[in-house]
């Protein structure tokens, strides 16, 4: 389960992007608290919440930002629209957000059941909530609400993460990576962070003894080979970026990326595809992380990056529209009508979590994507993009050598 508060608002737009929610059936307004009179009263609507709210955040003139918007997802249907309720309850409580006016929205439009929470930062007194250190801090609170022992998670995540098969120390990191872990190596030790804290130490002896006992499995690259063969023709490979969401809804930089055929990979058989780029330019390579065999292959033990991207001929020609961006890699296609949430689905640009109306598109906005969303590959793992440089793991001769022999000259006496 996780915990996402949302960009900071000048406005209590939060309260219009949830009720238009539930006007088109994909929300249910779960709870109004605390709003006094107001909840005496029928037929409210949306503008009357945003009213009690400003009112009250008048009271402070220094708080920039008065809304408090945050989701919390589970993965899956693990939790029900009630259990997720009582759950926001107890973490607004544990953030000081208890006495305070709060909507609580549950969301079923996605993979994901989801309760968003709305509310002011400014108390009845006048002053801001304490919102010092205010995302490590939510995560201690629902941890702590949810009954899990942070540490002990991570002894065990390790564990398992030891568990895999994988030929270089950067696959060990991004299986940890992959369930949302930091890592910084320092005095021949792996410091593993989560919830911005440290939460576990890896000797790197014991990462290089587990590297010494790696062997493919050919007959596994083999049934994913026959896989992919399967499935191209209806899961388009082809490779669109990840935007990073920024606060005010500004343009974001490609910070990941995916494709429908690694998603479905990854729901169906458990595998989940890392391709690592920079810079939005096209990805120079990928890794495969099958959590199914507990097992780390170098893409190109697969297939060549080229061929795994590679559209399939008889799929639709792209629209003269699209906007081929640095298209130096056969079949490395970017769709600027398409974006990909913080959950992994690719989805129009046009899509409902757009702003409501123009004058709100042109301001400060928090409601662009849903967040707060899992990727799943097994029924264990939270799969998050990463980004990670693998350079010193791609074959440098197949990579490097065409340039070296390019760049031959006949030496010269330049005395």
């Amino acid at each position: 389960m996780i915990v996402k508060i949302l960009d900071p608002s000048t406005t209590f737009k939060g309260v219009r992007y949830n009720t238009n929610k539930v006007d088109k059936d994909k929300g249910e307004l779960m709870k109004v608290a605390n709003f006094g009179a107001l909840q005496a009263l029928q037929n409210l609507r949306p503008r009357d919440y945003v009213n009690y709210l400003e009112a009250q955040s008048a009271a402070s003139s220094r708080t920039k930002y008065p809304q408090l918007h945050a989701v919390i997802s589970c993965k899956g249907r693990s939790h029900s629209k009630e259990e997720l309720t009582t759950i926001a309850e107890q973490w607004l409580s544990g953030m000081g957000y208890g006495e305070q006016p709060y909507l609580l929205v549950f969301h079923k439009d996605t993979a994901n059941n989801h309760i968003h929470i709305v509310s002011t930062r400014v108390g009845r007194d006048g002053k801001k909530i304490n919102d010092s250190f205010e995302k490590i801090r939510a995560y201690e609170v629902l941890n702590r609400v949810v009954g899990v022992d942070e540490k002990q998670q991570a002894n065990k995540d390790i564990e398992k993460a030891l568990d895999y098969s994988f030929s270089t120390r950067t696959q060990f990191m991004m299986v940890l990576e992959a369930q949302g872990y930091s890592l910084k190596l320092s005095d021949g030790k792996y410091q593993i962070s989560r919830y911005g804290k440290r939460q576990g130490t890896v000797s790197l002896e014991q990462v290089d003894t587990k590297i010494g006992t790696f062997s493919k499995d050919i007959n596994r690259l083999a049934q994913l080979r026959a896989v992919f063969a399967k499935y191209q023709s209806q899961y388009d490979p082809a490779v669109v970026h990840t935007p990073a969401p920024l606060p005010g809804n500004r343009p974001s930089a490609p910070s990941g990326y995916t494709s429908a055929m690694a998603q479905m990979l990854s729901d169906k058989f458990g595998v989940q595809i890392i391709f690592h780029g920079k810079d939005g330019k096209p990805p120079y390579g990928y890794t495969v992380i099958d959590h199914s065999r507990k097992m780390v292959y170098k893409g190109k033990d697969l297939m060549p990056l080229a061929e795994f991207i590679a559209p399939s001929e008889d799929r639709p020609k792209i629209s003269p529209k699209a906007d081929i961006t640095n298209p130096t890699l056969k079949g490395c296609v970017f769709r600027p009508e398409e974006t990909i949430t913080e959950n992994g689905y690719v989805q129009s640009a046009k899509d409902d979590f757009a702003e409501p109306n123009e004058k709100e598109r042109k301001s400060t906005s928090e409601e662009t994507t849903i967040v707060a969303d899992y990727v799943h590959g097994t029924a264990e793992q939270w799969i998050p993009n990463i980004q990670i440089d693998i350079s010193d793991d791609i074959d440098d001769e197949a990579i490097h050598g065409r340039n070296r022999r390019r760049k031959r000259k006949a030496r010269t006496n330049t005395r």
